[in-house]
Order: C-alpha cells, then structure tokens, then sequence
C-alpha cells in the first residue's frame, strides 16, 4: 500500500463533503487524515485526503470523484514537491518531578504550552507526520493523558497554485 495524498477543490455547499467521504467507504478505503477549509476564492472550499491504497483502485476512484458535481479539480499531490502539515493539542501527564523534562521536550519540538495544572501540561505542536509521530514517541513515557489532531493539510511547492490551471 502506498500513502496519497490528494487536494480537491469543490464548491461550497451542503452534503458535499457526505458524497466525497461515501465514495471512499463504497471501495471500502479506509481515510487516514481529512482536511476541510474555505479557498481564497469565495464558494470553493478545499479538501486534503490522504488514503493509503494500491495506485489502480485510487485512480478509479479519482475518476468517479470527478464525476460528482461539486468537485472542480483534483490533483494528487507529490510528497517531495509539496509541503505537508498538522496540528496536535496534547495534554501529558506532568507532576512536578518530571515537569523540566516534559517542558524541555516541548522547546526541542517547539510546541506551544497553551494550559498548565499540578498535574499536567497541555501543548500544541504542528509539523509533518514524521515529526509528530517522533513528537508523541518522546512523550509517550510521561503518560499522554488526552490527544486531538488536525487533518493534515498539504501545498504543492513553486509558485503556481492548485486554482492556476483551469477546469478539472
């Protein structure tokens, strides 16, 4: 299995995302990471999907996506000309004898300490799979206590933009 990662324009509206998603699940892939944000163009939003699949199934169902109505254009992003990012909130378990430690883990990630009780540190941290996988890796003795992450959301390098070329 290979790791895609996928960026689809589609058109702002109701049930959109609903029809993308079960598209997915009829081919039975399971999604790892789904990113939804508005564009810099009004009424179009953008969607990151990043699917681990064979290359033949995830093209029949790039062509079934650009069937859908409200899909504009769909390009398959390449990993190393494009830039990959997440977002992780985590909160670990931090008593005071280990604190300085969880702290100094944080500033080496440069992680954001945004809540600090007795008890623990919660933190947020953004940077590519690799570097959050490493991240919650080194955390992972302290005890992670609670964990939420962002979809990850990509760019492709260079200075054209994925709404640069027309149609789909």
């Amino acid at each position: 299995m290979k790791r895609h990662t996928l960026s689809v324009l589609v058109q702002d509206e109701p049930g959109v995302l609903a029809r993308v998603a079960a598209l997915f699940a009829r081919r039975g892939f399971n999604i790892e990471s789904l990113a939804v944000g508005n564009t810099e163009l009004e009424g179009i939003s953008r969607m990151t999907i990043v699917v681990n699949v064979e290359d033949s199934p995830l093209e029949q169902v790039t062509k079934q996506l650009n069937k859908l109505i409200n899909v504009l254009k769909i390009v398959e992003l390449d990993a190393a000309q494009s830039v990959e990012h997440q977002l992780i909130m985590v909160k670990v378990h931090a008593e005071q004898a280990v604190r300085s430690q969880v702290i100094e883990v944080a500033e080496l990630f440069k992680c954001k300490v945004i809540d600090v009780s007795h008890e623990s540190i919660a933190m947020e941290a953004t940077g590519t799979h690799d570097k959050i996988q490493t991240l919650l890796n080194l955390l992972e003795p302290f005890g992670i206590k609670e964990l939420v992450q962002s979809g990850v959301v990509a760019l492709a390098r260079g200075p054209r933009s994925i709404t640069d070329r027309q149609g789909k």
